[in-house]
């Protein structure tokens, strides 16, 4: 179970992403600094205890409309190798000491935890109390939905609006799926008759506080 400390980090996460969200190719705030506040999300636990793992929702007000993106994030405290593309930065946590703070597309263990969820084998986290399960984060699933022993990610590509990510089963080249992880947040139902065995919709507050809800990751159906 993940712990949630009460304590500090300096830089804090808003001011890091501050700096790493306009160079991200689905960016869509123009070249200001961006106005970012924290607008929901939920955590997952890594079964090794080692790895922190958050699915942060931000809202941007600095453009013309606010715009809602979903950036997921995992917490190390040593470097993780290979993974220098995904690197947002470095932070001091005032329990753990520095901590390596990825973009969580590009690491390994919250894909496969994000996967785990698609599955059903695990359940998301409140996003700041320890222990507390996340009612409001639904997993729907189709056909056979999600088999067991994917792993990720096999490569990232950034496109307008999200993160995709090739999974497979481990050892295999083949069969692969690609995990599309939203990254512009849209309130709505996620669109059906896709194909996809599994999704996950969740929910974030609208500046004004409007409850939101919609599709933040899908699994593609599997190419042979």
């Amino acid at each position: 179970m993940a712990v949630i400390h009460r304590t500090t980090m300096s830089p804090g996460k808003l001011e890091l992403l501050a700096d790493w969200l306009p160079q991200r190719p689905w960016y869509r705030g123009g070249t200001g600094t961006p106005q970012l506040a924290k607008a929901g999300g939920f955590r997952l636990d890594d079964p090794e205890g080692e790895v922190g793992i958050e699915f942060m929702v931000v809202t941007d007000a600095a453009g013309d409309r606010p715009v809602t993106y979903l950036v997921p994030l995992t917490y190390r405290g040593a470097p993780l190798e290979g993974a220098g593309d995904g690197l947002i930065g470095t932070s001091e946590h005032g329990v753990l000491g520095r901590r390596w703070i990825y973009d969580g597309t590009h690491d390994v263990v919250l894909v496969e935890q994000l996967l785990a969820l698609l599955a059903g084998r695990t359940s998301a986290q409140d996003q700041n109390e320890s222990g507390v399960t996340d009612a409001t984060v639904e997993v729907r699933t189709e056909g056979a939905g999600v088999p067991r022993g994917l792993t990720g990610p096999g490569g990232v590509t950034d496109t307008a609006d999200a993160s995709l990510v090739t999974v497979g089963p481990a050892g295999r080249e083949r069969p692969v799926s690609t995990l599309t992880v939203c990254r512009v947040l849209h309130h709505g139902p996620a669109p059906a008759g896709d194909g996809a065995p599994a999704r996950v919709l969740a929910g974030w507050f609208a500046p004004d506080g409007a409850r939101q809800h919609g599709l933040f990751a899908r699994l593609a159906a599997f190419e042979d």
